[in-house]
């Protein structure tokens, strides 16, 4: 098994065609056959359902296709760090939906004006589920809720955070936990960090939510609390950027809760040119806005 048959195969699951992949890849289809069935004899599996028109990932296809692209993006990777530790290449790069909205237009903008020959891409989640594929390797650095403490990662902060509680207009004034029992509470799935500062809150005032109901995004979140469905927990960042924010009502949380950070978060064996450069990227803009970067040891 060798690079070129991982493209090939890539590129065969991705068109599920034989000929399109090799006008893709600038070879004659017989060379993709020949090297496809060299792949799935070493394997010792079939990778592919053949049908009359055209070719279908097998279960085991399937699977074999998630590592297959984790190999190429770290041979991409490797072969941007011999290039004389220049940013270049895939880059591969997690964030929360919150930052992707209101933090990161200006900085990838001015990351790609910097470094033209990284090829950027951005997968938007919870900060458990963009730490689990930074974990895996599938993602190269990611924008979390912080800090996150695991042996093989490293981060800084990137950017401070202050949460507040939105409710209807009409609501009378939150000033703990209590003041909104019973109410619906809104917010992204159980790997969602802030949904967890949300449940802590009530915790720690002893009161336990009325129900939670998951929402997608942000501008959802919004709609709901401000036709009177119920409360919702948001960064204050976000929510001054979003259409209608004056129809909602903003009450302020405790410190312990309202302050927290968002965090660039790396593996400790993988700090490529690619992340370095965003966290210097990251820190030149924070010295601009007088704020201090914290790095984990």
């Amino acid at each position: 098994m060798d690079l070129t048959q991982l493209r090939m195969f890539c590129c065969v699951a991705e068109t599920g065609s034989v000929v399109r992949a090799a006008e893709q890849l600038h070879r004659v289809p017989s060379n993709l056959t020949t090297r496809l069935r060299q792949l799935e004899l070493e394997l010792g599996t079939d990778l592919f359902i053949r049908e009359k028109q055209r070719l279908r990932l097998s279960p085991m296809g399937h699977n074999f296709l998630c590592y297959a692209k984790r190999i190429l993006a770290l041979s991409d990777e490797a072969m941007s760090i011999t290039h004389a530790g220049e940013p270049a290449g895939n880059f591969a790069l997690g964030s929360m939906e919150s930052t992707a909205a209101s933090r990161l237009p200006s900085l990838l903008a001015a990351y790609h004006q910097h470094y033209p020959k990284v090829a950027l891409s951005l997968m938007t989640g919870t900060s458990g589920e963009i730490i689990d594929r930074i974990r895996a390797g599938t993602l190269a650095a990611g924008l979390v809720d912080g800090p996150v403490v695991y042996d093989e990662l490293n981060g800084c902060i990137a950017f401070p955070e202050k949460m507040v509680i939105i409710s209807p207009l009409e609501h009378l004034p939150i000033r703990s936990a209590q003041d909104a029992s019973g109410e619906t509470l809104f917010a992204f799935r159980p790997s969602c960090s802030y949904r967890l500062r949300l449940e802590s809150w009530f915790k720690h005032d002893g009161i336990s939510p009325a129900s939670i109901m998951e929402i997608q995004s942000y501008h959802a979140m919004l709609a709901c609390v401000a036709s009177g469905a119920g409360l919702a927990l948001i960064p204050h960042s976000v929510l001054s950027q979003l259409p209608g924010h004056e129809r909602v009502q903003v009450h302020t949380l405790p410190p312990l809760f309202a302050n927290t950070a968002t965090w660039l978060m790396w593996r400790r064996d993988a700090f490529s040119p690619n992340v370095r450069a965003l966290k210097e990227l990251m820190i030149a803009q924070n010295e601009n806005s007088s704020t201090i970067v914290v790095e984990t040891k």
